[in-house]
Order: C-alpha cells, then structure tokens, then sequence
C-alpha cells in the first residue's frame, strides 16, 4: 500500500513540475508578443523632427491620470526623477510606483523616459520601456496608475 501512495505522490509531483514549467513558458510568449505587437515602424528621424520643430519642445509634464492627476511641472534642463521618493522631483502616491521608479532627462531639444529598475515596470504609449527611449509630445508615460505626458 505504501508504495502505491508514494507512486501517486511521485506522479502528483511530476504533473505539478510540467504545470509550472507550462506557465513559464506562456508567460514568456505573451511577454514576446505584446512586445512585438508594439513595435512602432521604423519613421525616418528627420520627419519626426520636422513634426516637432512645429509644436516647439516639451515645456510641462502634465499629470492626466491618477492621484495627482492635473498636476503640472514645468520642465528645465535639469533631469525629472519620478518615483515615491521624497526627493523626487514628482512623488508619486502609487503603491505600483517604486521609490525611484523613472527618469526623465533632456538630451539636445528631445526629452527621453527610462526606467530606473521599477518592479512594474514603465510604459509609452503601450510599450515597455527597457532602455532610455525618446518621449514625443502628448505620449502618455504610464508609471503604476499614474499617466503623464510631455506637453509645449
């Protein structure tokens, strides 16, 4: 009898094992094809710029979603910290904010959104920021519940 019980345990054990490794790798798709699907077409720099130079530069971070929601920053040259630290620049009051949670810096006339090793995660418009990327005008930056957006 007992070794019925400890090949039915062995076998329990082994489907929970396959079920684990099933979920990783659903997981891992699903990551790879949001990612995918929000790749945006390559657009020749030079008509993204010509686009800009129109509208002026960023002059306000505008909060449009959240708790501090109408909040408005006027932007420098100095970099935007964001995150639930104290000395951020904007503190945010979003249990899915990390203390420094993202950084906006100025690099010539562009403003760029990186993430600063958030547990969430940062996001433009619907794609995950990995790297330092380019934020244009009215793009929504979405950190925890929080929606920001680089306006002129």
């Amino acid at each position: 009898m007992q070794g019925i019980v400890l090949q039915v345990v062995r076998f329990g054990f082994l489907i929970l094992l396959w079920l684990f490794v099933y979920a990783i790798i659903r997981s891992m798709r699903a990551d790879l094809a949001s990612a995918a699907g929000t790749r945006r077409p390559a657009t020749s720099g030079f008509r993204q710029r010509r686009r800009d130079q129109g509208r002026g530069g960023a002059r306000y971070l505008v909060v449009t979603a959240g708790a501090l929601a109408n909040t408005r920053i006027t932007l420098g040259d100095q970099p935007v910290l964001i995150g639930r630290a104290d000395d951020s620049t904007l503190v945010l009051s979003d249990d899915y904010a990390s203390e420094r949670h993202a950084r906006l810096s100025k690099r010539g006339d562009d403003w760029y959104v990186e993430d600063l090793g958030s547990t969430n995660g940062t996001y433009l418009d619907r794609g995950k920021v990995t790297t330092a990327v380019r934020a244009p005008l009215n793009t929504p930056i979405r950190i925890g519940k929080t929606v920001i957006e680089l306006r002129s």
